[in-house]
This record gives C-alpha cells, sequence and structure tokens, in this order.
C-alpha cells in the first residue's frame, strides 16, 4: 500500500471514531431524558390513580347548592 492510502485510511478510521462517540453521547443523553420521562409518567400515574375514583360508581355525587 502506498502512504497515501495508508493515511486515507487512518483519517477515515479516526472520523468514523469520532462520529461513533458523537452517536454514543447522543445515545445516552436521550437514553437519561427517557428514564427521567418515565420517573415522571410514574409519578403522574400515581397522583392522577390517587385523586380518581377507582370504581365508576365511587364517584360522590355532591347536591348542587340551590337545593
Amino acid at each position: 500500500m502506498t502512504d497515501a492510502r495508508i493515511t486515507e485510511l487512518e483519517m477515515r478510521t479516526a472520523f468514523q471514531e469520532d462520529a461513533l462517540t458523537e452517536l454514543n453521547d447522543a445515545l445516552v443523553s436521550q437514553q437519561r431524558q427517557l428514564d427521567l420521562l418515565r420517573q415522571e409518567l410514574a409519578r403522574l400515574r400515581e397522583h392522577v390513580l390517587s385523586i380518581q375514583p377507582q370504581e365508576p360508581g365511587e364517584a360522590t355525587q355532591e347536591v348542587p347548592p340551590h337545593y
């Protein structure tokens, strides 16, 4: 192989390593965001379940003030 060919292959390899590092960093960041969103969804689900009646018939019907 010629020196030019080896240099070109080394440059391509370095570029691919940089690209892989950037992609990995983006993936790690997105995974962190996904984990936070899952935690928030779980908290919201718990909150909604704690304030809504479990059975449709459990809803308390208040008498309107004009009665």
